[in-house]
C-alpha cells in the first residue's frame, strides 16, 4: 500500500498530461438529450430527486446545469451533494422469513444522486476516448456482452484440440474487487494514459472520498476506497484499472504456443496448451499485476478446467501466491 502511494506522489510530482482543448463544452443541447435518456421510475436519491424531476422541469434547466457543469470542469471541484448517496440492504437468501439473517446476507445497493448521474454521462459523452480499453476485456461495452466472451473462449481451447493438445483453463476471482480499488493505483493507470491533468484532477476530486448511509439510519461513513456502487463511471474506471491484465497474453490464435486472458468485469479466464504455460506464464505474471494493483486471488472461488484427450489425466493442483486453485 505505502508503495503504491510513493509510487504516485513521484509521478503526479511531475506529470503534465495532454492538454484539454479550449473548445469541449457541456452545451445544452448535449444535457437535454441524456436527461431524455435516464432511466425512469427509478428510486429517488439522498434528497428526494429523480429522473422525472429532471425530464419534466422547466425547459431552462438544461442551461443551468450547462453552466453548472462548465463551472465543475473549470474549477475542477466537485460539489458537496455529488457525494452522498444511500444503501438500501436487499436480502441474498430467497428464504428470508424464516431464516435468522447475518450481514454476509445482504447485498447492498447504493443509490446515487440524480444529477451526479447526468453529470458523469455527460462527461463520458465528452470524454469516453480517453477510457478506452482492451478487446479481451467484454464487461461494460455497449453491443458485447457474455455471450462473445463465451465465443472467443471456445475458439481458442477449439484451436488448442485441433492440434492435438489439451486446453487448460483457469477462472480467477477477485477478493471484493469493486470494494478495494486502491485509488492511488487507478491515479496511476489514468496518469499512464496521459489524461489531461485538469479531468485528473476533477477524478481524484469525484473518487477519493464520499459518504452514504444505510436508508434507515441517520449515521453517515465516509467511504475512501473502491469505485462508488451506483455511479456511471465506475465500470468503465474499473475496466481502466484491469486493463493491463488483458495485455498479459499472446492470442496470436495462429500461433501453437498462444496464451489467452479474458475479462468480464472482475471475473478472469486464463487459457493456455499446457499446465505449465497457465501457472508459470499467465498465472504469476497476473498475480504480479494484481500486486501492483494492491488485489488478490480468492482460490475458494477460483478453479481450473482441463478439456481435451488428456482431461481426466491426474495433476496436480496450480499454485498461486494466495493459495492451491483445485480442479473443477
Amino acid at each position: 500500500m505505502s508503495k503504491i502511494v510513493e509510487a504516485y506522489k513521484e509521478l503526479r510530482s511531475f506529470y503534465t498530461g495532454f492538454p484539454l482543448p479550449d473548445d469541449i463544452k457541456f452545451d445544452t443541447e448535449l444535457i437535454s438529450t441524456v436527461i431524455q435518456k435516464l432511466h425512469r421510475g427509478k428510486a429517488p436519491d439522498i434528497v428526494g430527486l429523480s429522473t422525472e424531476h429532471l425530464l419534466f422541469s422547466r425547459p431552462s434547466l438544461p442551461l443551468i446545469l450547462s453552466k453548472l457543469f462548465d463551472l465543475i470542469v473549470l474549477s475542477q471541484q466537485i460539489p458537496a451533494g455529488f457525494r452522498h448517496s444511500y444503501i438500501v440492504p436487499v436480502p441474498k437468501p430467497k428464504d428470508c422469513r424464516t431464516k435468522a439473517m447475518r450481514c454476509d446476507d445482504f447485498r447492498g445497493i447504493a443509490i446515487s444522486p440524480v444529477l451526479s448521474k447526468l453529470f458523469e454521462r455527460c462527461f463520458l459523452d465528452r470524454f469516453q476516448s480517453l477510457l478506452i480499453f482492451g478487446d479481451n476485456q467484454f464487461g461494460f461495452k455497449k453491443g458485447i456482452g457474455c455471450s462473445h466472451a463465451i465465443y472467443t473462449a471456445r475458439k481458442a481451447a477449439n484451436n488448442i484440440l485441433s492440434g492435438g493438445s489439451t486446453a487448460n483453463l483457469c477462472a480467477i476471482d477477485l477478493s471484493k474487487a469493486f470494494d478495494k480499488v486502491n485509488h492511488h493505483a487507478l491515479y496511476i493507470k489514468l496518469m499512464k494514459r496521459y489524461i489531461p491533468v485538469k479531468l485528473l484532477d476533477l477524478l481524484e476530486n469525484l473518487i477519493s472520498v464520499y459518504y452514504s448511509r444505510v436508508k434507515w439510519e441517520n449515521d453517515i461513513f465516509s467511504i475512501h476506497f473502491g469505485v462508488r456502487q451506483g455511479s456511471v463511471l465506475s465500470p468503465f474506471l474499473f475496466a481502466v484499472y484491469l486493463d493491463d491484465l488483458s495485455k498479459l497474453c499472446d492470442s496470436d490464435f495462429n500461433s501453437y504456443y498462444f496464451t489467452l486472458q479474458l475479462l468480464y468485469a472482475d471475473d478472469i479466464l486464463l487459457i493456455a496448451p499446457s499446465l505449465f504455460k497457465l501457472e508459470c506464464v499467465l498465472l504469476h505474471a497476473c498475480e504480479r499485476e494484481l500486486a501492483r494493483l494492491d488485489m488478490a486471488i480468492n482460490c475458494k472461488k477460483s478453479c481450473c478446467l482441463r478439456v481435451g484427450s488428456r482431461c481426466d489425466d491426474v495433476c496436480g493442483n496450480i499454485v498461486s501466491a494466495s493459495g492451491q486453485i483445485s480442479h473443477g
